[in-house]
């Protein structure tokens, strides 16, 4: 965390954001928190489990002139992995070529992690640094997902610096199609069963 802030929302709550929750009368609720300790710096079993389970992450970074990015990152549960209790990482795999993302965190390192669980409607934002890491095959081989289909091109290290987790207000329920599938196989499996035992009744009540 920057030596400059006070506390560790202060990478967020900016003078001028506290300025504008003062004047719309929030202040006070964000500073007993921050009183209280502000929001965490580390990475905590609960967060490690979050994280393991995401199919998706969104990654925020911003050029040196400020213009912002925000790159979209998704592979099978576990592709975006804890390596220890301030770094997030995840291979980068070979997509459009753009390279916006690189470019932006060669100018300026500074990132943020956006990570949403529309199933439980739970939200994680996650303030940190973040650096590409090319030509590093055991670190790739290390993060690459198992038996995932996409060609590696680079790791990209996320260093934590704070994080908060959001309530669930006007996040959408929705379901992954695997999971859907799962539940409609299971549901027509039970139908089947429970048609083949009132056929067994039929066939017992018509012989009694």
């Amino acid at each position: 965390m920057d030596s400059k802030v006070t506390y560790s929302s202060d990478v967020a709550f900016t003078p001028s954001v506290k300025a504008i929750q003062s004047r719309k009368g929030s202040r006070h609720s964000y500073q007993r928190m921050e009183e209280r300790g502000g929001w965490q710096t580390l990475i905590t079993p609960d967060l490690r489990g979050f994280i393991a389970a995401q199919t998706s992450v969104f990654l925020a970074t911003a050029n040196a002139e400020g213009q912002p990015y925000i790159q979209h990152r998704g592979g099978p549960p576990g592709f975006l992995r804890v390596v220890d209790e301030r770094t997030i990482g995840f291979v980068d795999f070979a997509g459009n070529r753009q390279y916006i993302t690189a470019g932006n965190l060669a100018d300026n390192p500074k990132a943020h992690l956006f990570l949403i669980d529309y199933t439980h409607r739970r939200r994680v934002k996650i303030w940190g640094t973040a650096r590409v890491v090319e030509g590093d095959a055991a670190l790739i081989t290390r993060l690459m997902p198992q038996d995932y289909g996409a060609r590696p091109e680079q790791v990209i290290l996320f260093t934590v610096s704070a994080w908060d987790s959001n309530c669930p207000q006007h996040i959408p329920q929705r379901f992954e199609a695997a999971d859907v599938a799962a539940a409609l196989a299971e549901r027509n499996r039970r139908i089947e069963l429970l048609e083949a035992e009132i056929e067994r009744l039929k066939a017992q009540r018509s012989t009694a």
